[in-house]
């Protein structure tokens, strides 16, 4: 309970019992499905330390510990001494119990040691690359169903007249302008979104299952740089997202009855569980960035100049304002690199400052780059006649979208990751 993110400080003990066994010792806050009857057996992967353990990080070893202990021929047997003390209340996800667990108030209860001794969080991170994806894509899914629910309430909700239409007849709320645009922001995230955390799910196969080793390394690298984005800038987003669908509903919105609120709890644990944002951040500009001097997002920042030659090439005012968009928000990522790479190394604080912000700026400019590459999909599937034109057509207009509304921030966040970290530090803690 006291180390929270600070893995560190975990004081949970196993003690070897000679017979390949360890009994554990500890207590456990927030965790998910610690205690449910939805199935027979529960299995805990625990964190712990061995007596002769090291300090800090390196002394950490993993466990399996069964809530029931495994019959010979593998049907659950005794009771292990893991027994949950309570199930926390919390903002949302109220379906998904979140207990504290104590292991050993009655003797100690039984683990097996997963892999080598004190190698517990390397193995752990295996598992948490993995579920800081799926957190991106928990966030994403909140923000998607917020939306199509906000879209429905926006075409069925009849309130007021058309602006400029004086003495019209009384419309759906989807004729307003601002609502208009309420939903287009949540439409082009959401899209943006989902596009590069496909380009990133399909880079972690590569990585995994390529024959070509040079291909599975630039995959991994391009993964591993992408995975702290996708968790964080998704799941920050889907917090503004689902507060947006709350915002479409009006005063309904703020009622239980219509579901919009929910969606807006349930996102909130998102940018927490797996790691904060300030944690994925602090990996992205630390080991994924100053670490190798900026090569694989250098790398990536290239490969979106292309698409901002390709966008230059199509024909359109839409295909400008998409390339003009992109190319600032390019130039504004490489500022913001150059900045990271030559800082973390002399003043780690000033660099963490705009951790965040960078990671947004990464998120959105890299959500421009997948924006732009689908809307040249859809000129060219459109100057061929084939497949849905108004699919095809909405895409390029969500792209412009985007490009006008989300893309343009990028210049702002640069200039706070470059020049914002002086007042972050100035004032004596004594002045807040």
């Amino acid at each position: 309970p006291q180390a929270g993110s600070d893995l560190a400080a975990v004081r949970t003990r196993a003690v070897p019992q000679g017979d390949g066994t360890y009994k554990i010792f500890g207590q456990k806050i927030f965790i998910t499905y610690g205690e449910h009857d939805m199935t027979d057996n529960i299995i805990h992967l625990v964190l712990a330390r061995l007596p002769d353990a090291p300090e800090g990080v390196k002394g950490i070893s993993l466990f399996v510990v069964p809530k029931f202990l495994l019959n010979a021929d593998g049907t659950p047997g005794e009771r292990n001494d893991v027994h949950c003390v309570s199930i926390e209340h919390k903002l949302g996800i109220h379906a998904s119990p979140t207990a504290v667990l104590a292991f050993g108030d009655n003797g100690g209860a039984i683990g097996t040691l997963v892999g080598e001794a004190n190698r517990g969080l390397e193995y752990m991170f295996i598992m948490m690359n993995e579920a800081r994806f799926a957190v991106g894509m928990e966030g994403l899914a909140l923000s998607e169903r917020a939306y199509q629910q906000a879209l429905a309430y926006a075409k069925d909700r009849v309130q007021g007249t058309e602006a400029g239409v004086r003495g019209g007849p009384k419309v759906s709320i989807i004729h307003h302008a601002d609502v208009r645009r309420m939903l287009m922001s949540m439409k082009s995230q959401i899209e943006a979104q989902r596009a590069l955390a496909y380009v990133v799910g399909a880079a972690t196969d590569m990585a995994h299952h390529h024959p070509d080793e040079a291909v599975r390394a630039q995959n991994q690298a391009f993964m591993d740089l992408m995975i702290p984005v996708v968790k964080g800038w998704l799941t920050e987003s889907s917090i503004e997202l689902t507060s947006t669908g709350v915002q479409v509903h009006g005063g309904m919105g703020f009622i239980e009855e219509t579901g919009a609120a929910q969606h807006f709890r349930d996102a909130r644990i998102t940018s927490i569980y797996e790691g904060t944002t300030a944690i994925q951040a602090n990996d992205l500009i630390g080991r994924k960035i100053a670490r190798e001097s900026g090569q694989t997002v250098k790398a990536v920042i290239a490969e979106m100049r292309k698409v901002e030659a390709s966008l230059a090439e199509a024909s359109g005012d839409e295909f400008a304002a998409m390339r003009k968009s992109l190319s600032a928000g390019v130039t504004a990522l490489e500022e913001a690199v150059a900045y990271i790479v030559a800082t973390y190394g002399q003043d780690i604080k000033a660099a963490s400052v705009g951790s965040v912000p960078f990671l947004k700026l990464l998120g959105i400019v890299a959500g421009g780059w997948q924006m732009g590459r689908a809307a040249l999909v859809a000129a060219r599937r459109l100057a061929e006649g084939s497949g849905d034109a108004g699919f095809y057509q909405a895409k390029v207009t969500t792209a412009r979208f985007y490009a006008d509304h989300v893309l343009s921030q990028a210049p702002g966040l640069a200039y706070s990751v470059v020049n914002g970290a002086a007042a972050a530090l100035a004032m004596p803690e004594d002045m807040f």
